[in-house]
C-alpha cells in the first residue's frame, strides 16, 4: 500500500531531479546526434562520401567505449555532481570544436573525443536513478529521462535546420553556426550541474527529515535484500553473463536508435523536400513515441514484466526499418519511422531496470557503464554499415534490412536472457518474466 508520505516523498524527488536531468540528456543528445543535420551541406563543403560520413559519426561510440566504465567508477567516488558537471562542461568544449573540422582524419578525431568526454554521463544518470528511486517506480522515471532523446529530436530537428540557414553569416558555414550554438547550453548546464544536483538522499536538504528519513530507510532496505545475491565489486560487474548478455540486446537497440538520430534526414531528404521540410517531417515520429514510450514503461512498472515488453518493442522497430527500407511516399516512410522511434523508445526503459536488480555498489557502477558502452557500439556498428553499403549499392534499403535483423537479435537474446536465469531479473516477481 502506497503511504501518503511515500507519495509526498516521490513526488517532491521527481520534481526536483527528473526535469533537470531531462534538460541534460536533451542537450546531450542533440550535441550527439546533431551531425545528422549537418551532414546536408557539410558533406558537399567537405566532400565526404556516405562511409565517411557513416565512420566519423559512430567513431564517436569507440570514445565512448573505451572511458565508459573508468568514468563510472569515478562517478560512483567523487559522487554525481563533480563528476556530471566535468561531463558536460568538457563534451561542450568539443563539441563547439565540430566546427572548425576540414576533413575526414580531424572529423573523425573529434568525433572520437566527444564520445570519450560524453563517456559516463548516461550510464551515470541511470545509476545516479537506482540511489533515488525504488526498484518499483524506476521504468516509469527511466522512461521520463530517456523521453529527452525523442523531444531533441522533435525540436532540434527544425532548429538544427534553421541553423543551417546561417549559411555565410560571418564567413562561416551554416553547419559550423549549428555546432556552435548548440553547444553553448552543454558549458551553461555544467555549471548550474555543480550547484544544483544533490548526490545521495542523505544530503537532501530540500527533504523534510521525515521524507527523507523514509527514503533512506527504503532504498538501504532495498540495497539490504539484494547482499545475499547482488554482486558488488568492480570485477563482478564486468564479469557477470548477465552483463554481457544485456550489452548484447542494447547493442540492437543502439544501433536502431543511432541509424535513426544520424540517417534519418538524409533517409526523408532523398524523397526530394528541402532541408527545413526535413526538419519539420523528422521532428514527427519522436513526438508519437514519447506518448507510447511513457504509457508503456508505466504498463511494465505495474505489472512488474519487463522481458515482453522489451521483446515486443525491438520486434516492432525491426518491422518499421523494413517497412522504410521500401519505396514509399513521404507519407508512408514517416509511418515507418515513427514505428521504428516507438519500438526503441519502449524498448529501452524496462531494460534499463534489469542491471539494478542483479547488481549494486561499485559493481553497479561498472556493470550499467559496461552495458551501455559496449551495447552503444551498435551506434558504431549501424550508421557505418549503412554509409558503406549506401556507397555500394546507392540505397539505404540494405543497410536498414542490416540494423532490424541486429533488432531482432535483441529480441531473441532477451528472451533466451529471461528462460536462463533461476533467480528474478525483474522487480517484484520470484522469476524472470
Amino acid at each position: 500500500m502506497v503511504t501518503d508520505l511515500e507519495k509526498r516523498t516521490l513526488r517532491k524527488v521527481s520534481w526536483r531531479i527528473v526535469p533537470f536531468i531531462m534538460l541534460l540528456y536533451f542537450i546531450a543528445y542533440i550535441d550527439r546526434v546533431n551531425i545528422g543535420f549537418a551532414s546536408l551541406t557539410m558533406k558537399s563543403d567537405l566532400g565526404f562520401s556516405a562511409s565517411i560520413l557513416g565512420f566519423g559519426a559512430g567513431i564517436f561510440f569507440w570514445g565512448y567505449f573505451l572511458f565508459e566504465v573508468p568514468s563510472n567508477i569515478v562517478l560512483h567516488k567523487v559522487g554525481a555532481r563533480m563528476w556530471i558537471a566535468r561531463v558536460m562542461v568538457t563534451w561542450g568544449i568539443i563539441s563547439a570544436c565540430m566546427a572548425f573540422v576540414t576533413g575526414p582524419t580531424s572529423f573523425y578525431i573529434v568525433r572520437f573525443l566527444l564520445g570519450a568526454a560524453e563517456a559516463g554521463f548516461f550510464p551515470g544518470i541511470i545509476l545516479y536513478l537506482s540511489y533515488w528511486f525504488p526498484a518499483r517506480h524506476r521504468a516509469g522515471v527511466t522512461a521520463f529521462f530517456m523521453a529527452a532523446a525523442p523531444i531533441s529530436t522533435a525540436i532540434g530537428s527544425p532548429l538544427s535546420a534553421a541553423l543551417l540557414e546561417m549559411n555565410g553569416v560571418m564567413g562561416l558555414h551554416g553547419w559550423q553556426w549549428m555546432f556552435i550554438l548548440e553547444a553553448i547550453p552543454a558549458l551553461i548546464l555544467g555549471v548550474v550541474v555543480f550547484f544544483y544536483m544533490t548526490d545521495k538522499p542523505e544530503k537532501a536538504k530540500w527533504l523534510k527529515e521525515d521524507e527523507r528519513n523514509w527514503l533512506v530507510g527504503v532504498m538501504n532496505q532495498e540495497a539490504a535484500s539484494r547482499a545475499g545475491s547482488a554482486k558488488h565489486g568492480i570485477l563482478s560487474g564486468l564479469a557477470n553473463p548477465r552483463v554481457l548478455a544485456l550489452s548484447l540486446i542494447y547493442f540492437g537497440t543502439s544501433a536502431g536508435l543511432y541509424t535513426l538520430g544520424i540517417w534519418a534526414p538524409q533517409i526523408i531528404k532523398q524523397l526530394g523536400v528541402s532541408s527545413m521540410t526535413v526538419g519539420v517531417l523528422n521532428a514527427i515520429p519522436p513526438v508519437v513515441s514519447i506518448v507510447a514510450m511513457i504509457f508503456w514503461s508505466r504498463h511494465s512498472d505495474r505489472t512488474g514484466e519487463r522481458t515482453w515488453h522489451v521483446v515486443l518493442a525491438c520486434v516492432a522497430a525491426a518491422i518499421g526499418l523494413v517497412i522504410a527500407a521500401m519505396p514509399s511516399s513521404v507519407v508512408g516512410l514517416i509511418a515507418a519511422l515513427t514505428l521504428v522511434n516507438i519500438g526503441i523508445s519502449c524498448a529501452k526503459p524496462p531494460l534499463w531496470t534489469m542491471p539494478t536488480m542483479f547488481l549494486s555498489g561499485a559493481a553497479a557502477a561498472t556493470g550499467i557503464a559496461a552495458i551501455n558502452s559496449i551495447g552503444n557500439l551498435g551506434g558504431f556498428a549501424g550508421p557505418v554499415m549503412i554509409g558503406w553499403i549506401k556507397d555500394q549499392t546507392g540505397s539505404f534499403s540494405g543497410g536498414l534490412y542490416f540494423v532490424a535483423g541486429l533488432l531482432v537479435m535483441s529480441a531473441v537474446l532477451t528472451l533466451l536472457l529471461a528462460r536462463s536465469q533461476k533467480s528474478p531479473v525483474t522487480p517484484g516477481n520470484a522469476t524472470a518474466h
